[in-house]
């Protein structure tokens, strides 16, 4: 594509060159999306013949790439594997998509509607809204920074306050002078100059990147890249608790264990962090695991769910649960073109923090400017058979007004679900999004969609918080 990108590559880098910083996104050609073991000379001969040779193939949803893999694995692949697996690949990882039912094979079989996995999906996401789903989200980015200005540079970096408590998670973005995410990730506070950062499975380089180029040369911080260290499994459910409180001794209830707090604890022979956090919606906790002992902790909290219902989980699943939740995400949701004001996450930002943040001024003038002129809003389909994949045009009264952004079946919703960026001038506020009649394009059909103003499920988020009860039998 180096010719019919010529033009539009030299404007980027003139632009870059002239302002310092590039004035749209431009991740997709961003060499930080590779890291130095994608230049693996044995690697890159594999995965190349095939990448040219797909330039004119049928771009299948969710369509993977067969070549040079698998790559990087996490320490559950094999156990994962032989319990009906179907791996994907993200940044090099094997990552479990969805999992197959005995005598169904672990294949996805490509369309644009509803794919051979749509009823192990469902199952997954039942599971994880009514008794427990274990996720393996090793392949999550993890850097470790240190030192005795690590909280006031990060501070700087995050738009949210990091300066926290020891023990405390706080969600976050890193934004760029126009406002706009370079990305959004978990900063989670363990001394009080040591904070360990989650973010995701692509973003390492990126990530690592942005904090060196925007930390002080004389402050004394230091970064590491651990993601290798740790596996991480995310138990989510509302019987999550009383699956991970029978291999513990920690407490975890509300008053013992908040929401929003990492704690080192025991898990069955292991110890291992327990960041209370989740990106499905529902009770559980992200437990980092020294790489060691992943297996261990693993099989342990197999045995300890066996009669709570307890399930593998895949990526399929949890992208669907996310949406359904209204959660955003980055290089989707999130972009360095889209500020919180716009992806409606406003409230993770502290304004009025000593010292600023990079972006401030930007979204200090578009908070003035009064309603963005374009905003992330969930919509469902009013019919529930159609599959939606992402990028389908959003009309509101017949007129086009942006783009799925992501989409899923939600089946907790019975239909299918998505988050959209919608514009117009005269600015998008409750007003604008309540009296429009909507409607999304699927393949050159129009089906009518409800614009949710609050997330269709469990708006207040209250399953989140959950208290400690009785734990539901597996189903």
């Amino acid at each position: 594509m180096g010719i019919a990108s010529a033009g539009g590559a030299g404007r980027a880098l003139a632009e870059w060159i002239v302002n310092g910083a590039p004035t749209m996104d431009l991740w997709p050609v961003d060499i930080r999306r590779f890291a130095s073991f994608n230049n693996n000379p044995r690697w890159l001969h594999d995965r190349v013949k095939e990448t040219l040779g797909l330039h004119y193939a049928m771009p299948w949803p969710n369509r993977e790439l067969h070549t040079a893999r698998p790559f990087r694995r996490s320490p559950l692949y094999d156990r994962l594997a032989s319990k009906g697996a179907c791996f994907g690949s993200k940044m090099g990882w094997e990552r479990a998509n969805w999992f197959a039912e005995a005598g169904q094979r672990s294949e996805t079989d490509y369309a644009f509607g509803r794919q051979n996995w749509h009823e192990a999906v469902k199952r997954e996401m039942n599971a994880t809204r009514q008794a427990a789903g274990i996720f393996d989200q090793t392949s999550f980015a993890k850097l470790l920074v240190q030192g005795r200005d690590a909280a006031k540079a990060l501070n700087r970096i995050c738009a949210a306050d990091v300066d926290v408590g020891i023990g405390r998670s706080v969600y976050t973005g890193m934004l760029n002078e126009r406002g706009g995410y370079e990305s959004d990730l978990t900063v989670m506070r363990l001394a009080a100059d040591r904070f360990l950062i989650v973010t995701g499975s692509a973003q390492a380089v990126h990530d690592a990147d942005w904090i060196r180029r925007n930390t002080s040369p004389d402050a004394h911080v230091t970064l590491t890249d651990v993601t290798s260290a740790y596996a991480v499994l995310a138990l989510m459910g509302p019987n999550a608790r009383n699956i991970l409180g029978r291999i513990t001794s920690a407490d975890l209830s509300n008053a013992g264990f908040p929401f929003a707090t990492i704690r080192e604890i025991d898990i069955g022979y292991a110890t291992a962090y327990a960041n209370r956090m989740t990106y499905v919606g529902e009770l559980g906790w992200e437990l980092i695991v020294p790489s060691e002992f992943a297996v261990g902790v693993y099989e342990a909290l197999h045995q300890a769910g066996r009669d709570l219902g307890l399930v593998d989980c895949g990526y399929y699943a949890l992208e669907a649960l996310r949406i359904e939740k209204g959660f955003r995400a980055w290089s989707r949701e999130l972009t360095p073109d889209i500020n919180p004001h716009e992806a409606g996450l406003a409230f993770a930002v502290s304004f009025d923090k000593p010292g600023g943040f990079i972006g401030r001024e930007a979204l200090m003038r578009a908070k003035h400017a009064g309603a963005p002129v374009r905003r992330i809003v969930q919509f469902t389909l009013d019919d529930p058979e159609p599959m939606l994949w992402g990028g389908e045009l959003i009309l509101r009264d017949g007129k086009p007004v942006g783009e799925v952004r992501s989409a899923a079946y939600g089946h907790t919703l019975g239909l299918s679900v998505a988050l959209g960026l919608i514009e117009d001038r005269g600015g998008v506020d409750r007003e604008f999004i309540a009296s429009g009649s909507f409607e999304i394009d699927l393949a050159g059909e129009r089906h009518p969609a409800t614009a949710h103003l609050k997330c269709p499920y469990d708006p207040k988020s209250e399953r989140v918080r959950a208290d400690a009860g009785e734990p539901r039998a597996a189903a």
